[in-house]
């Protein structure tokens, strides 16, 4: 059975710099009948358990470290016996919210993740956070943005471990040379195109400069 895309929306609270935000979160399930990733393992373990069901889950990506999308992570993994995945620069983030575990393993720039015949390409997009990666599936025309980019514009940089220029360029140089069809799912919100994204980000990056 060819892999599909799976989507789940979980509810809690996003954390930095002393304030505190009630937030709702994009999980996304890839995969098929018999294994599938997890990318964004967000604030609620079992209900995300449950959405995977009796399925191997071969790995729980972590798109950044923002406590909103890792905070069920190490317990999901408990459930599931799945390894955790998450780009090193982001490990001082990480920290904040799991000082006590560390990630399984390190995402690296163009690593493939493989799983039920999809093939998640990793893109290091830095800005948000420093270690934001999008997941690229040219098979599914989909990239998985995390809070990179979203519909209307690129993620927050207003807060610590973010830098405007730098999503900038990660939206110019890693995002905007994707097909113009591939579909944009992002870590909150509704999903979007590379293509309908292009006119007005052409702005946002003439103000990146």
């Amino acid at each position: 059975m060819a892999a599909r895309i799976e989507h789940l929306v979980t509810s809690g609270q996003f954390t930095l710099d002393g304030g505190t935000w009630d937030v709702d979160n994009n999980v996304w399930i890839v995969g098929d009948d018999e294994e599938v990733i997890v990318i964004d393992a967000a604030h609620d373990a079992r209900a995300i358990a449950e959405a995977v069901g009796d399925r191997r889950l071969t790995a729980i990506v972590c798109t950044h470290a923002h406590n909103d999308h890792i905070d069920a992570a190490p317990a999901l993994a408990d459930l599931t016996g799945a390894s955790i995945w998450l780009h090193p620069d982001d490990l001082p983030l990480w920290k904040l919210t799991h000082p006590g575990r560390d990630p399984d393993e390190h995402l690296a720039d163009g690593q493939v993740l493989e799983t039920a015949g999809t093939d998640l390409t990793v893109l290091h997009t830095p800005g948000h956070a420093p270690g934001a990666v999008c997941l690229y599936d040219p098979g599914l025309a989909t990239v998985f943005t995390g809070d990179t980019l979203f519909q209307g514009g690129p993620g927050a940089t207003g807060r610590s471990y973010s830098h405007f220029p730098t999503i900038i360029a990660s939206i110019r140089d890693r995002l905007l040379t994707l097909p113009p069809e591939t579909k944009v799912l992002t870590g909150h919100g509704d999903a979007t195109t590379i293509g309908s994204e292009a006119p007005h980000l052409q702005e946002w990056i003439a103000r990146g400069h």
